[in-house]
């Protein structure tokens, strides 16, 4: 089974992507391709939280274990059997900054494709170690553009 999920940051309207994972992925796995596809630095601690319905972390997983087991002993399918299919993946442990990824659809798996992978995105890549996200690009290509040069200041001789 396939499990299509949609990472945002929360209050930011600009950041999104969409996953399709594989119900057998570790959470290890899963993150590794997070790191590769957002360009975070692989040598910081990051963990994911599992989510009920009403949006309380009830469980924990990191690269060690933090009480609940690690990231390479569960798999997507079993936490969305537990019901903890919404997840919080946090890649900066000291500021608490997290990617929300909700549960779109689930779907058959198809043979000759890759997982996980990329199937929608829209905005820049977070910078992992930024206080807020800036997506400088996005504001530039819904502004005006402005002349830089003033006409009145150019004599013809």
């Amino acid at each position: 089974m396939i499990y299509s999920y949609r990472a945002t940051i929360p209050g930011n309207k600009i950041f999104m992507r969409e996953y399709e994972v594989k119900g057998s992925t570790s959470l290890y796995s899963y993150s590794v391709y997070l790191i590769n596809d957002l360009g975070f630095a692989p040598d910081q601690l990051v963990v994911f939280r599992a989510l009920d319905k009403n949006g309380k972390v009830k469980k924990e997983y990191g690269l060690f274990d933090l009480g609940d087991g690690t990231m390479d002993s569960i798999t997507i399918e079993q936490l969305v059997s537990q019901g903890l299919g919404s997840l919080e993946y946090v890649y900066d442990m000291f500021k608490d900054r997290a990617l929300s990824l909700e549960v779109l659809s689930t779907g058959e798996l198809f043979p000759k494709r890759s997982y996980p992978r990329l199937i929608a995105e829209k905005g820049k890549n977070p910078d992992q170690f930024s206080d807020n996200y800036d997506d400088f690009e996005q504001m530039l290509d819904t502004a005006e553009p402005e002349s830089i040069i003033d006409d009145s200041d150019l004599l013809l001789e």
